[in-house]
């Protein structure tokens, strides 16, 4: 019976536990989370949304405060077109959070950084530009492009001395996605390192509409894997998305797969930067309690816990101080929500915004609760305290359950 150990992710000259740790936004994939996994053999993931709050909880940095102090004025405007970022301090906060994470890693394995293209920061081709290269600058190890189909990420990184020899990868959730991207991409003579594929069943932002359930992630790997090889490419391939034990990990790896990449149950390890009580609520979510909406001013569909603060709430835009979904002319689909609640309730007191949400300001409170489908079974990973509670797991534990484990056995905590 073969188990996750009897494979390994090949990047190049780098030989890998087929292991990868998803980029959880707004440091819950945490520096010390990515650190694990790359000391394990595998493949870790910091992001960089939000990345100047990051760093001002990381290192003492006041980016966020003279953002806000910059634009103070504004703050009462439903007109953001005004916002813009620093680019400078973009690029100190990502070379800050990127390089003090790569200096600390350890082991054979590898860390990654998670780049989302809808952090469009009203100005979306110039701040991913800075956001790539300083990565890059910072001495990552590998990028993952998500959160959007990515055309020109490539060229806005092809100048820089790094781009042929960090690990690029981006991920997809069709083939058509694949295919435009390669297509756009052809010019560069650079293929991806590696494509995640991610399916239906993953946390946060899904790349479906409203019709995810009709879709199946082993059969969209095989599809990616089957027009590849019609194309003769040879681009190794990591599914996501529902994968919760090492029997499901290793069935995906049996199958082609070259690695899987898994988030859901790291939410629950002790270096995840999910506070103690919300780590709780994931514990005790039921299957009732995992909800698809539309409430994210992205336009894409949303997992996420049914009772999470973010539904509903009538917080008023911080664009002042984050800002980091506006589009280029200022705008964001959860400014057109709440102004118009405003014009029902002039008073701002009792503002009930359901359609949309402020993704920024809850995010950076952990007050947006997405997850994956099978949250619901993380009880089943860990043992219950006489007082109700979960006991938390560490990264370690997870990632060796992972590895070793088979005939869809999860190891319980000692």
């Amino acid at each position: 019976m073969k188990r996750v150990d009897d494979f390994r992710l090949k990047l190049g000259k780098k030989e890998l536990v087929p292991i990868m740790i998803g980029g959880m936004g707004v440091d819950i994939s945490t520096a010390e989370l990515a650190l694990e996994a790359a000391r394990l053999g595998g493949v870790g993931h910091i992001s960089d949304a939000l990345i100047h709050d990051v760093s001002d909880r990381r290192f003492d940095t006041e980016f966020v405060k003279g953002k806000t102090k910059f634009y103070k004025a504004n703050i009462n405007n439903s007109d953001k077109s005004i916002i813009q970022f620093d680019l400078g301090h973009l690029a100190e906060a990502t070379r800050l959070h990127v390089g003090k994470t790569m200096e600390a890693k350890r082991g054979d394995g590898m860390v990654f950084v998670n780049i989302m293209e809808k952090l469009t920061m009203n100005a979306a081709r110039e701040t991913l530009q800075v956001r790539l290269n300083s990565a890059l600058d910072a001495g990552i190890d590998g990028i993952t492009l998500s959160a959007g189909l990515h055309l020109g990420s490539f060229g806005l990184m092809a100048d820089h001395p790094r781009f042929r020899d960090a690990k690029l990868g981006i991920i997809v959730s069709s083939v058509r996605a694949l295919q435009l991207f390669l297509r756009k991409t052809a010019r560069l003579d650079r293929l991806p390192d590696f494509v995640v594929i991610e399916g239906p069943l993953a946390g946060g932002h899904l790349g479906f509409g409203l019709d995810w359930a009709q879709y199946d992630l082993a059969t969209i790997v095989a599809e990616i894997a089957a027009y590849l090889k019609a194309e003769q490419l040879d681009i190794p391939l990591i599914a996501a998305g529902g994968i919760f034990t090492g029997s499901d990990a290793t069935a995906f790896l049996e199958h082609g797969a070259a690695a899987v990449q898994v988030a859901t149950r790291f939410t629950v390890a002790n270096e995840c930067g999910l506070p103690a009580k919300v780590k709780q609520e994931y514990f005790k979510a039921s299957e009732e309690d995992i909800i698809v909406n539309t409430i994210s001013p992205t336009g894409y569909p949303m997992r996420m816990l049914r009772n999470t603060p973010a539904i509903g709430s009538g917080i008023r835009p911080n664009c002042e101080a984050y800002g980091y979904l506006l589009d280029g002319t200022g705008n964001c689909a959860y400014i057109t929500a709440y102004n118009a609640q405003i014009v029902l309730h002039p008073d701002g007191k009792n503002i009930s915004v359901m359609d949309k949400t402020c993704l920024c300001t809850h995010m950076r409170n952990y007050n947006c609760w997405t997850c994956g489908s099978l949250t619901y079974r993380l009880k089943d990973t860990t043992r219950k305290a006489a007082d109700g509670t979960y006991q938390t797991l560490s990264a370690e534990h997870i990632f060796k359950d992972y590895q070793f484990s088979v005939d869809n056995q999860i190891l319980l905590p000692a």
